[in-house]
């Protein structure tokens, strides 16, 4: 806003505000509740509050904690990129806008409207999308928006962060997160866990992924056959 649509809003003279603005003079009580009233906060906020970081936070939920995020010289959410290296800087400080303003940036034209982030992701759990691809994921606001089948990005203090399809379950309160990898095995993690879920929408793989995927279905047979033999001589025994 400017100063003066402010300063008309509030019933005050335009320098009065550039005053409270500099720091020349400070509001008095009754103006101070005034401006919380038009901004729609209450006093405790208005007064306590750091409220040089609200650009950064878009979704705030009962569910799910408050994004950060950066925008580009046009005001447009930025994709930032957590790589590995960042996992663990990422997992303290996701909140904290000047840490995701400092996170590299990618720049991918013609993605639909909503906001973006980007991982790089370590291991073979969900082959054939292999190790070290980037997963570009859309912010998924409320575990309403869930779906059953479709793979996320799950950021938790417990477990880091992972890449999964999940399952949901309500009665429970809980994700049942699945590997496309059949090696590894399933496992739980309560909703209460859960600090972001951002939705896959893209990858960005590094390797000829037709033939890295047939290299690599080629070992897991090897390995699943090298199993069933351990299980049959097990067996026998």
């Amino acid at each position: 806003m400017s100063q003066q649509a402010l300063s008309s809003a509030l019933d005050i003279p335009r320098t009065t505000l550039g005053d409270y603005e500099r720091e020349k003079t400070e509001p008095n009580i009754e103006m101070l509740l005034k401006m919380a009233d038009y901004f729609n906060l209450d006093i405790n906020t208005f007064l306590r509050k750091d409220l040089s970081h609200e650009q950064y936070e878009i979704a705030k939920s009962e569910q799910l904690k408050v994004l950060a995020i950066s925008v580009d010289q046009e005001n447009q959410g930025n994709i930032e990129l957590v790589d590995t290296k960042a996992e663990a800087g990422y997992l303290e400080s996701y909140q904290n806008p000047e840490y995701i303003r400092d996170l590299p940036k990618l720049k991918i034209p013609g993605l639909d409207s909503g906001t973006y982030r980007a991982f790089e992701i370590q291991g073979e759990s969900m082959l054939p999308i292999e190790s070290e691809s980037i997963i570009i994921s859309s912010y998924v606001e409320s575990l309403e928006d869930l779906k059953d089948g479709k793979t996320y990005i799950i950021i938790s203090k417990k477990d880091g962060l992972a890449y999964k399809r999940i399952k949901i379950d309500r009665k429970r309160n809980c994700l049942i997160l699945i590997s496309d990898n059949l090696l590894y095995l399933p496992y739980e993690l309560a909703f209460e866990d859960i600090d972001e879920l951002w939705q896959y929408y893209a990858h960005i793989s590094f390797n000829d992924d037709r033939k890295y995927a047939g290299d690599k279905l080629e070992n897991q047979i090897s390995e699943i056959n090298k199993k069933l033999t351990d299980i049959h001589d097990h067996l026998l025994d």
